[in-house]
């Protein structure tokens, strides 16, 4: 099977993105320092999905005029949402699977079922939405969204943030 990286893209973006290249300077993964039967986990997706009803969608109107850019906002998502509690805002990646599967982009299912059988310690209360397809550097990133998901992490007590990439 192809994978096809960019199909939802416009075409005249891919040599954009086939180009670019990532210099990271540090490990962005830190050693767990207990067996995962003890952590605590958490979720973060980078689908755009949202509480329906409840939060603001991603904005897609913004996106639809820039497309290059993505919404830097966070959402927050409880542990026991299901796809009836929630909908996606993404222009750049196929939401229709996310719709019928929350797992997909989200699997809080396949975590609860990990904490019930003792795979993990515990499911936090509290998981995390963003949307994927961001410039590096951002200072939005750099300077609110990035720490605020990581001040939340803290306060939840959250051993392992596991990012569930759309």
């Amino acid at each position: 099977m192809v994978v096809d990286s960019f199909r939802y893209l416009p075409r005249s973006f891919v040599p954009l993105y086939e180009q670019r290249t990532y210099d990271f300077d540090a490990p962005v993964w830190t050693p767990l320092d207990r067996p995962a039967r003890e952590a605590t986990f958490g979720l973060l997706t980078s689908a755009g999905v949202y509480l329906r009803d409840r939060q603001e969608p991603f904005d897609l109107e913004r996106e639809r005029a820039e497309p290059t850019w993505g919404d830097p906002s966070l959402r927050v998502i409880p542990a026991d949402a299901t796809e009836s509690d929630v909908d996606v805002a993404h222009l750049h990646i196929n939401t229709e699977p996310i719709r019928r599967d929350l797992d997909v982009a989200l699997p809080l299912r396949t975590f609860r079922r990990l904490a019930e059988d003792g795979a993990i310690g515990a499911l936090a209360s509290e998981h995390y939405s963003v949307m994927g397809f961001q410039e590096p550097g951002l200072e939005v990133w750099v300077n609110e969204t990035g720490p605020e998901i990581a001040a939340r992490c803290h306060n939840a007590d959250i051993d392992v943030l596991v990012l569930a990439p759309a």
